[in-house]
């Protein structure tokens, strides 16, 4: 069985292929099942958030199963077949497991060590097991991927620097959205949208000064009755506009909803003479179009900003400690994994030597009869003694080389020499369960 992740992520795409490879949750769990009736592949979870598509996979096949992966992909998020295949990385086994516990620990997010990615995954194991596309080879790394997450943040101070792209945003953006009596508007009432209110909220912005707008206006009001926040409805968010300081927006759409255009038309309409308009678009596909930066008294912060801001923060001290923990918890995943993949033919060896003891003792009770049952049980434990000893030597090596790494040819060598045809081993490691 090998473990695979394809991921298309901020760290090898630009943006404009991460603006078109997106995926709603119902559109994950469509790409994950028609992944899964691959002929060699067992299992299938999709992650996908707002800057990665990531499709992890138990295979018979990697070579086999990579192609058909990116045909759908760009099926699915209506890219062509060679920008996929030039912008998706492909790890498998203990590199794709390192990489799956490096993002839940936010690692390998734009915004290092932001927390935000542990729920998604989770999410996304959660969704999967509810689609039945996974099984117990992914839910138990994704498992042991989150409880390594939620030691990074539990366990270091990672938490304080940067929580999440929302955060980071508000930090980018300076004391001067920070001041009493700024006003926001918050464009979409999906997951980013209700974090940036919660975000708000927290940081002592009163509700009455915070306004959401969404196309489903339920969604809105919502918000605005679970947190005292001003519902807005979407036909009037220029309205809106025209008296807030910050547009935070991070909707689902898929094309540009602030152009241009639309802001110098909102400025004229009312805004006051030489009032600033700090944007923070933590969308993608972007909702601002790129000639907005253009304006003037209009500054433009989105995740491509992040991304470009990212050497400049300083989380030395606690991102190293994120990382002990991580390779902690990947070395001791690594190392049940090596355990169980050796475990089928170490039990096939035993099984071979017990029924050779069972055979040869049949033998010698049948040609010596006149044994009693003491000498009987001699006869057997000796036999026993003899195969127990052949087979230590070989047993205690194979795991030793699989500490080493040196698993998959030692085990089909021992298989062979001895005519072995080991089963599956699904204790201890393989074992499936519900997200916690």
């Amino acid at each position: 069985m090998t473990f695979l992740v394809m991921s298309i992520s901020h760290r090898n795409a630009p943006f404009e292929v991460l603006e078109r490879a997106t995926l709603t949750a119902a559109e994950a769990s469509d790409l994950a099942r028609e992944i899964t009736e691959f002929e060699h592949v067992r299992e299938s979870l999709i992650l996908a958030t707002c800057n990665r598509v990531e499709v992890y996979l138990a295979a018979d096949s990697a070579d086999e199963t990579i192609a058909g992966v990116v045909d759908l992909i760009a099926k699915h998020c209506a890219l062509d077949t060679a920008s996929v295949r030039q912008h998706a990385d492909v790890s498998i086994d203990d590199e794709a497991i390192s990489h799956v516990f490096r993002l839940a620990a936010g690692l390998e997010s734009m915004v290092l060590g932001e927390g935000q990615v542990l729920g998604q995954l989770r999410d996304a194991l959660t969704r999967s097991q509810l689609d039945n596309t996974v099984g117990p080879e992914l839910n138990v790394i994704v498992q042991q991927a989150l409880r390594a997450g939620k030691r990074a943040h539990a366990e270091t101070g990672i938490d304080s620097f940067a929580p999440s792209v929302v955060t980071a945003a508000l930090a980018q953006a300076g004391s001067q959205i920070s001041a009493p009596g700024v006003r926001f508007v918050v464009a979409g009432a999906g997951t980013m949208s209700v974090l940036a209110v919660v975000t708000l909220l927290e940081r002592g912005v009163r509700p009455e000064l915070i306004s959401v707008s969404n196309r489903a206006l339920g969604r809105a009001l919502d918000l605005s009755e679970k947190h005292g926040v001003t519902a807005v409805r979407w036909e009037a968010l220029d309205d809106a506009l025209a008296d807030a300081d910050v547009l935070i927006t991070c909707t689902g759409a898929m094309d540009v909803i602030f152009d241009a255009e639309r802001i110098a038309r909102v400025a004229a309409s009312g805004r006051k003479p030489g009032a600033e308009l700090m944007i923070l678009d933590l969308a993608l596909p972007r909702d601002v179009g790129a000639d907005v930066r253009a304006l003037d008294g209009v500054t433009v912060i989105d995740l491509a900003a992040l991304a470009d801001n990212e050497a400049d923060q300083q989380r030395t001290e606690a991102l190293a400690q994120v990382q002990a923990i991580v390779d902690w918890e990947i070395a001791g995943q690594l190392a049940a994994r090596r355990h169980a993949l050796v475990m089928p033919t170490v039990v096939a060896l035993r099984d071979k030597a017990r029924e050779i003891v069972d055979i040869e003792f049949a033998r010698v009770e049948a040609r010596l009869s006149g044994l009693d049952e003491q000498d009987k049980s001699e006869v057997q434990a000796a036999l026993q003694r003899v195969a127990q000893k052949l087979i230590h030597a070989p047993t205690v090596r194979l795991k030793e080389l699989s500490e080493a790494q040196e698993t998959e040819a030692h085990t089909d060598t021992l298989a062979t020499l001895f005519e072995l045809n080991p089963g599956s081993w699904d204790e201890p490691y393989a074992q499936a369960g519900e997200v916690s």
